[in-house]
């Protein structure tokens, strides 16, 4: 494996030999060294990674790969398979990179898995763009790589899928992809909500009080009046305390107390996700 990283990397720096240096300098130079560092501790940088070493061991090896797959050239029919599968997960590692709060270069980045993705598709018409199918297994993938389970998400997804044949042109694309990795915030958001209203860890809360939570979560959703979701997570993650507790202290005026039934964490869940998703537009 490492044999197999280094001369991809070589494979970078090596598109053609000229004279031979005279100067350590001049070697690094004629090899594009300094951009090639400058560039991986440009998205470290973005990254904030707490593990650098595995941070830059990974980002060179997705070069050394992309590096390998370009000079195979681009391949001949059923070998698509294998080679989507590499671009989507080079594409998902770009796109974690950054958190969208991070909006240059998140976007950047967007850009890059983008490109990623495009390599070797369609061109039927002679409309470009990433295929459908790939769209659709990146946002689910997103998805779950942000510990959503697939019975949350699987509502949204339908809302913001594309068909299998459709190219996907990069606003669309960006925008799906910003879709998912708010609503993987936002879920786990609501999951702390839920946290604040149960008894206890082992316990279930009560539904009215539930209720009244996903009440006040309506209403700071309400209140938002921008059509990008990322302003929805905002929304939601600034409930004030004030505001929460009124609301569950209302859940408590029938006779002083609760009593009733009980709601789970994943009908908690599941009833939040649909707050936001039924604000998401369909994206077409």
């Amino acid at each position: 494996m490492a044999e197999k990283r280094r001369s991809g990397v070589a494979a970078i720096l090596s598109d053609s030999k000229p004279a031979k240096p005279d100067t350590d300098e001049e070697f690094l130079s004629q090899l594009g060294v300094g951009v090639l560092l400058r560039g991986a501790l440009l998205k470290l940088v973005e990254a904030r990674s707490e593990d650098p070493i595995g941070f830059l061991a990974d980002h060179f090896s997705n070069l050394a790969s992309e590096s390998e797959n370009g000079a195979a050239g681009c391949g001949d029919g059923e070998k698509d398979k294998a080679t989507q599968e590499q671009r989507l997960a080079r594409a998902l590692w770009h796109l974690k990179l950054a958190h969208h709060s991070q909006r240059s270069a998140f976007n950047n980045n967007v850009r890059i898995a983008y490109e990623l993705l495009m390599q070797g598709g369609p061109r039927r018409g002679g409309g470009g763009g990433v295929r459908g199918r790939i769209y659709t297994e990146m946002l689910r993938s997103l998805c779950c790589e942000g510990e959503v389970s697939e019975s949350t998400a699987a509502p949204l997804l339908r809302r913001i899928q594309c068909h299998d044949h459709e190219a996907v042109p990069f606003e669309l694309f960006r925008q799906g992809v910003l879709t998912c990795v708010v609503f993987s915030d936002y879920v786990r958001t609501s999951r702390s909500l839920y946290i604040v209203v149960r008894p206890s860890p082992e316990a279930q809360a009560q539904r009215a009080l539930c209720q009244a939570v996903l009440g006040a979560l309506r209403d700071a959703l309400d209140t938002s009046q921008c059509a990008d979701s990322a302003r929805y997570l905002e929304a939601s993650a600034k409930i004030a305390p004030c505001r929460l507790a009124k609301a569950m202290a209302s859940a408590y005026k029938p006779r002083g107390g609760l009593g009733g039934s009980v709601m789970d964490p994943k009908e908690f869940e599941g009833a939040a996700a649909a707050l936001f998703i039924a604000r998401v537009r369909v994206l077409s």
